[in-house]
């Protein structure tokens, strides 16, 4: 009995020995446990905080700029111009869409004007995995369609709320219901992020002063975006300000990016662009275009270009271009029709540079308008070249060589001017130099210095040849015979202005210089208007009712090193009326016009179109009884007095 009980009380010990080990390894156990939580815990709450608050913060907020509404471009009368409309980029989640891609595609394709088995791709859902992290994602935001108005966006919505599925939604569980609901609620939705639609409503009218969008790089608080700016004309030279200023706005998005409201952390307004009122008045830049579009039939020149300008201020009441491009889709056209060649290309002015030697000539005092030069009857030895006149005149008169446009004549005013003169003559008249019109891609010309003239340069240069200058700059000249003399610079700009209409900035005409005298300028009118008479050059430029005064020209083309080429011509009529009081300077030049180019007869008409047009819709009464202008619509053809000729190198002359 001893025995046993011995034994028992050993047993018992090992028991209790056995319990207090598992007891142990237990609390040990839990201990390990415990500070592996705690650990885990003082990894994610301490060590780690800052780097999964970052990613907490980047799956569920998104910074967003806040576009600012593009200001509006408008003509000189508050004529709508260009602006902008809100569009929206439509989205989608192609989970929530689900078995649904085909019914969602087939009856958005038609809105969304794409493809439905293009949609229907983009509808499926895609797993993916991130290089970085090794996660596996599923893509819930697909974009379908970017500058969808919000007309259409409305449209959609109320396609997706009644969505036909081909299923009867009562023979449907509980589950799939709520499925189809939230498909057709949440499935196709609009990202947060503003946008809007640059629209131009009169389509190609005024294109080349407008210009139009385009992509392009900007830096946004160190954010280098991709956002449509001003690609060129106004749109481009006045982007900043037209552009307005970002805003921006913190939001929180749910699992399906859909922003939590209430959650809105930062939301800051944007300054929304300024409008530019222009100098352009849209009734004239309308009678302009279907002018030139009509000379543009009849003589189908490569291109043909056209001013009105307000001389005293230097104000461009219309410019165009021809052939055009739409603004709405200017990838349609090619880059040449998107050139604004009245400042982009330079040409040989031809006789209509005559001006600025005559101007110079009786500025200077050396001739008069009664001196008499012998113009050698058409042949004159000067430089070791044989000069032409385009008729065998002997004695005109400086009035008469402006008249007749002598070639001989405008050489011999030169050679009394003198080479230093002429050529400071040229630079004060603006040649040379851009003119400082507020449009992207404008040309300076080429005016040689003296010392790189040739012998015979102070006797062709007075005829338009051997210097480049542009359309503007031509027609800048002429407006400064008209305004007194005083040349100024092209005015586009008339004002900026707030959304509510508040002025912001106002600018002035800006004179440039004074260039001839006034009475020097008035003798060189009175020339001028010599020149659209039956004994002129260009018959068929005057304006019943109205004294014109103008200048035609009709250049050569030359081309590189091949020399002038035979049959191609750059044709002008540059003008201004009443010519005593002057309201407007016309200019138009065609570049190498096929039927007839001749400047008197392919631009002159032109340029009587337009004026007659422009002159009663401006309300500028006659200067002249209309009995005593001469009827001049059934004139055939060009005066002989005005055909151009090829010297014996091939130079043009006239």
């Amino acid at each position: 009995m001893a025995g046993f009980a011995v034994d028992r009380r050993m047993g018992e010990g090992v028991i209790g020995s056995l319990q207090l080990r598992r007891a142990v390894l237990l609390a040990l156990g839990l201990l390990v446990v415990y500070g592996a939580v705690v650990y885990r815990l003082v990894d994610l709450q301490v060590l780690r905080h800052s780097e999964l608050d970052q990613e907490a913060r980047r799956n569920r907020e998104r910074e967003m700029l806040r576009q600012p509404r593009r200001g509006d471009i408008l003509d000189v009368r508050g004529t709508l111009l260009a602006t902008s409309v809100p569009v929206r980029t439509v989205c989608a989640d192609p989970v929530l869409i689900g078995d649904y891609q085909v019914p969602v595609a087939r009856a958005l394709a038609p809105l969304l004007g794409v493809s439905a088995l293009d949609l229907q791709m983009r509808l499926l859902p895609r797993v993916r995995q991130d290089p970085e992290s090794g996660k596996w994602w599923t893509n819930r935001y697909v974009v379908l369609a970017r500058q969808v108005p919000v007309e259409t966006w409305e449209r959609i919505q109320e396609t997706m709320s009644s969505l036909d599925v081909g299923r009867d939604p009562g023979q449907m569980s509980a589950r799939e219901r709520r499925a189809l609901q939230q498909m057709r609620r949440f499935g196709v939705f609009a990202d947060p992020m503003e946008d809007q639609l640059r629209w131009y409503p009169n389509r190609n009218l005024a294109a080349h002063v407008l210009g139009h969008m385009a992509l392009r790089e900007v830096t946004v608080d160190g954010q280098v975006l991709l956002e449509r700016r001003g690609g060129d004309g106004i749109e481009r030279t006045l982007d900043p300000q037209l552009a307005g200023v970002h805003g921006w706005r913190v939001i929180e998005t749910d699992s399906r990016r859909r922003e939590v409201v209430r959650l809105r952390d930062q939301d800051v307004e944007p300054r929304d662009g300024w409008n530019v009122v222009l100098t352009l008045d849209a009734a004239i830049q309308n009678m302009l275009e279907q002018a030139l579009a009509e000379a543009m039939e009849q003589h189908r020149p490569k291109n043909i270009s056209g001013l009105v300008i307000r001389p005293q201020t230097g104000a461009i009441l219309a410019l165009a271009n021809l052939p055009g491009f739409d603004p709405n889709a200017p990838g349609e056209a090619p880059a040449e029709a998107r050139r604004n060649v009245t400042i982009t290309d330079h040409m040989e002015p031809g006789s209509t540079f005559k001006v600025v030697v005559v101007g110079g000539a009786l500025n200077d005092g050396v001739v008069s308008l009664e001196d008499v030069f012998d113009c050698e009857r058409g042949r004159f030895l000067f430089g070791g070249r044989i000069l032409h006149d385009h008729h065998p005149f002997e004695r005109l008169t400086v009035e008469g060589i402006v008249t007749k446009s002598s070639n001989i004549g405008a050489a011999k005013i030169g050679l009394r001017l003198g080479e230093q003169r002429l050529y400071e003559y040229i630079r004060a008249f603006g040649f040379g130099a851009r003119t400082g019109i507020p449009l992207p891609g404008e040309m300076p010309g080429y005016v040689p210095p003296v010392n790189r003239w040739y012998k015979v340069s102070i006797a062709q240069i007075p005829m338009g040849h051997g210097l480049a200058v542009t359309r503007l700059q031509m027609a800048m000249a002429m407006a400064a015979i008209a305004n007194g003399g005083v040349l100024m610079q092209p005015k586009l700009v008339e004002r900026l202005e707030d959304r509510q209409g508040r002025i912001v900035a106002a600018y002035q005409p800006v004179v440039v210089r004074r260039v001839l005298r006034e009475e020097s300028a008035r003798a060189l009118v009175q020339a001028l208007k010599t020149v659209p008479t039956p004994e002129g050059t260009a018959p068929r430029a005057a304006v019943p009712g109205y004294t014109v005064a103008g200048k035609t020209g009709t250049a050569q083309k030359a081309e590189g090193d091949r020399g002038y080429i035979p049959g191609k011509y750059v044709s002008s009529f540059i003008g201004f009326l009443p010519a005593d009081r002057p309201e407007v300077v016309i200019a138009v030049t065609l570049d190498e016009p096929q039927r007839g180019y001749y400047g008197g007869q392919v631009a002159g008409p032109v340029f009587r179109k337009v004026a007659e047009r422009v002159m009663q819709y401006l309300g500028v009464p006659p200067d002249q009884p209309e009995s005593i202008q001469t009827e001049l619509a059934g004139v055939p053809g060009p005066s002989s007095s005005e055909r151009p000729v090829v010297n014996r190198s091939g130079n043009r002359l006239n």
